[in-house]
């Protein structure tokens, strides 16, 4: 059943919104012995943002990278190889499947006038990053 039928939280696009989930599955594949670490190459989440006053201010998203974080690091505390986590992506693009309508990025694009906005998202991770 659909993620938005449980009523569970979820994304724009209706994918579940669940970090204990990803914590098992890294623990799962770290437990295989041909697994010698771990990287995250796409991470994020979609979410119905707007810029408004020049401002997009999308505290879902920065709720969703909290907790995969702090899930991330729960595992790598205990001891799972992980050598990189990419967050998806830098800046609002065209998704294959969704087209223009589906926003993951730290940076609103504008598609018609290309005027890009950091999102606080992005500023979120800048800090993060910082520390």
């Amino acid at each position: 059943m659909k993620a938005k039928n449980r009523r569970v939280l979820h994304t724009a696009m209706g994918w579940e919104v669940n970090a204990n989930s990803f914590y098992r599955i890294i623990k799962q594949f770290a437990a295989y012995p041909e697994i010698k670490n771990i990287m995250i190459t796409e991470n994020g989440a979609c979410y119905r943002d707007h810029l408004v006053d020049g401002k997009v201010d999308d505290q879902a998203r920065v709720a969703y990278f909290k907790a995969y974080l702090a899930a991330l690091l729960k595992a790598k505390s205990e001891g799972v190889n992980i050598t990189g986590y990419l967050a998806w992506t830098l800046m609002d693009n065209f998704e294959w499947a969704e087209g223009y309508q589906a926003r993951f990025g730290l940076v609103h694009n504008d598609f018609k006038t290309q005027q890009r906005t950091i999102k606080q998202s992005g500023y979120w991770w800048q800090e993060f990053l910082s520390k």
